[in-house]
């Protein structure tokens, strides 16, 4: 593969997937005002799907505008719940009080991801998966946020599935690599077809 892939993020977790899925891939985080993206969309009233595609879309955008000779993979997730959209808590008392309002509910989590080539937007994929969270203490609550806190400030619901967080769910509708935040294997498909990996 000459093509090289760059994946606009600082995720860890998005990283490893690419990389135990064998592509070689640069991650170069895409740093935008996701909080004020996504209060200006929703006072427009758009769609949570548009709300993760866009946030995608302008980080793969930010990076792609400086390395046009690559091809630029931008995902993002956001989290839907009664009709609101929830990002990342920034704060332990924030976490708190969203997991309190999921708890014993089935959230949906929506993850994006779009695909600039030279510069332009060449690809995107939207995926959804639902989440059913059990009934769980108020106290096994507060020791979760204070063991986890560190980590699960970068997730969109306030918990890492694949961390100490698969503990406040029954049942989780969907694929695997979605909840993680990237529709992996749609675009693994995506690239084989275009040749930008063997396959």
């Amino acid at each position: 593969m000459t093509t090289r892939l760059i994946l606009a993020t600082s995720s860890e977790s998005r990283r490893q997937m690419m990389a135990k899925a064998g592509l070689s891939v640069d991650c170069i985080p895409a740093r935008i005002d996701e909080g004020s993206i996504r209060a200006s969309l929703e006072a427009e009233s758009a769609k949570p799907r548009d709300v993760a595609d866009t946030l995608a879309e302008m980080k793969a955008r930010k990076i792609a505008e400086r390395h046009p000779d690559a091809v630029v993979i931008g995902s993002d997730q956001v989290l839907l719940f009664g009709g609101q959209i929830y990002g990342k808590p920034d704060t332990p008392d924030r976490a708190r009080d969203q997991l309190l309002r999921l708890r014993g509910q089935t959230h949906q989590l929506l993850s994006a991801v779009v695909v600039y080539e030279n510069a332009k937007p060449v690809w995107r994929h939207i995926d959804d998966v639902r989440m059913v969270m059990r009934p769980f203490s108020e106290a096994w609550l507060d020791g979760y946020l204070q063991r986890n806190w560190d980590s699960l400030r970068h997730s969109a619901g306030g918990y890492k599935l694949e961390e100490e967080g698969v503990r406040l769910f029954t049942e989780v509708k969907g694929d695997w690599f979605t909840v993680m935040g990237l529709p992996l294997l749609p675009l693994l498909a995506w690239l084989g077809n275009r040749g930008f990996i063997d396959g």
